[in-house]
This record gives C-alpha cells, structure tokens and sequence, in this order.
C-alpha cells in the first residue's frame, strides 16, 4: 500500500477536478440560462473566481464565451492553461488572490462554485473579494456565488465518501469534518484522494478551514457590500426554475447578485 502523502491537494489539478466532474455540464447550463434570464444584454465574457482544474472554464470556452479566471495556486493554472491547449481553446488564466484582483477588463457575468468562497477565512477577505468583483463587473452584469450555508441546528456531517473515473485514471475521494467551531466561524476539513492512473498509485491528504455561513450572517455581509442587489436563490440542483426561500432551512445555496 502506498504511503499518505500530506500535501496541498490543489497542487494535483488533474486528480481533484475530477471530484466535480460529473456537475461540469448542469453547472455550465445554469451560468448559461442565468445569464439570459438576469442579464438584460448579450453575454460574451465571463469570469471565474478560483477556477481549479479549469473544468467550467474548458466547458464555456467550449460554448464560445470569452473566459477570465484566476487562481492563487500556480500549478493550477498551469495546468488549466495546458488544459486549455490541448482542446485548442482560448482563455485568459491568471495568477491571482481572489481576495483582490484586477481583471484587464470588466466583463459581462462572473461566477464562483463548490464552497471556493469560503475559502476566504476572514470578513475582511470576503468583503474584499465581493468588492473586487463588483469592480470588475459591468453595470446590470450578474455575479453567481454557490457555497454551503449552516443552519442553525445543523449537525456536522463527518464523512461523505465518493468516487470518480476519466479514462485510466481512478479517484476515491472522502471528505472527513475535523472540527467545527460556530462561534469562530470556521469548520476544518481533511481531503483523501486515493489515486490510481497507470503505474501510478498515490494517497493525498489535504487539510482546509473553511469560513462559516448562516443565512443571517450572509445577509449580513450582503448589506456591507451596496454594489450587489440579491436577485434569487437557487439550490445545488441548479434548476433555474426552481429559485429557493433565503431562509434558515437553506442548505446548499446559489446567489444571484447584479452590479447596480
């Protein structure tokens, strides 16, 4: 058996994006219909706040949008630009903290997934990025934002077990919840990849402290940022048919911001 490696997993693009492959075109599809129900011009440019392996990034490029994006971890963006190469796609992948950006120039809707925001730790940091979006959108342009909330009474679930496959290459993934402290608004979560591609065979292991949620305090960060009106809510089915109530019993929540 291989030995575990502690390691940051985003260092291994190709292996974690598999994670959330099978969600890539449901995703995509959402951005697109939210685009044309929430945006009252055309959209062609869009951004993605920390784009890890590229997989909504190849699948819009794919689409024709004109895609920006950026990610703090260098070899993720290599790795996306590699990506984007080899699918003969164009894309502007930057090396940057999404906490404060510029983008070369504003674009038309953005968008940030899979809990990505809540890897900004502190309220400083969240408002910055919200702010930094907000400069980097055009007026009536759309930011979608999809992370975890906590509701009050929410047990903290321990392990979620998954698995995912591309070719040769097979991923076991577990999630396993270290510690959840409301009250500092953080939880910790330990990634294990089990890896088989090939000759190849590794186990990774990632330890991330994510910022907490509740609908109050989401609404609450919300008013310090006036650039931004909440639009709708959707949920992790990403039906744009199906807006969700902004409430406690809200889990799994996708916003819907435009740039006033």
């Amino acid at each position: 058996m291989p030995a575990t490696h502690v390691v940051d997993c985003y260092d291994y693009p190709q292996y974690w994006d598999l994670a959330f492959r099978e969600d890539t075109k449901l995703e995509a599809t959402f951005i697109e219909a939210a685009t044309r129900k929430f945006c009252k011009f055309p959209v062609r440019r869009l951004c993605e706040a920390g784009c890890g392996g590229g997989r909504l990034v190849v699948e819009l490029a794919a689409r024709g949008f004109a895609l920006t994006a950026l990610d703090q971890n260098a070899a993720t963006v290599a790795y996306v630009q590699k990506r984007l190469r080899r699918r003969k796609l164009t894309a502007n992948i930057l090396l940057e903290d999404m906490a404060d950006f510029q983008l070369p120039s504003k674009v038309d809707a953005a968008f940030c997934l899979t809990n990505t925001f809540r890897h900004l730790t502190s309220e400083s940091q969240a408002l910055s990025h919200l702010r930094s979006m907000a400069r980097n959108l055009r007026k009536g342009g759309i930011y979608i934002l999809g992370f975890h909330l906590y509701p009050p009474e929410a047990d903290l679930v321990k392990i979620e077990k998954w698995s995912a496959k591309h070719g040769k290459t097979h991923v076991d993934f577990m999630l396993r919840a270290l510690e959840y402290v409301p009250e500092k608004r953080y939880e910790t979560l330990r990634f294990f990849l089990r890896v088989r591609s090939g000759q190849r065979n590794l186990k990774l292991q990632s330890d991330y402290r994510y910022r907490t949620y509740t609908a109050r305090q989401f609404r609450r960060l919300l008013k310090s940022v006036p650039e931004f009106k909440l639009l709708e809510v959707f949920d992790f089915w990403f039906d744009i048919e199906e807006p969700q109530d902004f409430d406690d019993e809200l889990g799994d929540a996708v916003f819907v911001l435009r740039k006033q």
